[in-house]
């Protein structure tokens, strides 16, 4: 079993490095994304957020007009997908992108983030839950500790 992570120990601002975990996303029991050369970002109260690179999706993506903006990274693009399966279902704005980070974040320039859902999302084999709240995009595994931003009465922190 890894060891356990505090999120109250991670920094801020979020580092950003590469990580050696398997990351795999399945949609219906498709694999629609498999890496092991993913970058996470690491913030105080999260759990991780994953980058996988564009190389790693097997499904097209379509962009969104969705945007939003994190005061570390820049301004983030949102993408939208069809399960494959099922191609009248449309999931949008469900995976983003930095297509201009900011300096300290440019080896994420077009990878791509996705909220754990509606698709599986797996670390290391791990099914993993996603962050609380609907605004962040952190993976929950059972490696990480500590009170998490993102549920009733957080979002202050």
């Amino acid at each position: 079993m890894p060891p356990k992570l505090n999120v109250h120990n991670f920094p801020r601002p979020p580092l950003l490095e590469k990580t050696p975990r398997h990351l795999q996303i399945k949609w219906n029991n498709q694999l629609v994304a498999d890496t092991k050369d993913a970058y996470w970002v690491l913030e105080t109260t999260h759990p991780p957020t994953y980058y996988f690179p564009p190389s790693s999706l097997l499904l097209p993506l379509a962009r969104s007009t969705h945007t939003s903006y994190c005061e570390w990274k820049g301004a983030a693009t949102y993408w939208n997908t069809a399960n494959p399966t099922n191609k009248s279902e449309v999931v949008k704005d469900r995976i983003w992108s930095y297509q201009k980070p900011t300096k300290e974040f440019e080896s994420i320039k077009d990878y791509l983030s996705f909220y754990a859902g509606p698709w599986d999302c797996y670390v290391d084999g791990e099914k993993v839950e996603p962050q609380p709240g609907d605004f962040y995009g952190g993976w929950m595994t059972s490696d990480i500790e500590g009170p998490i931003k993102g549920g009733p009465g957080t979002w202050g922190w």
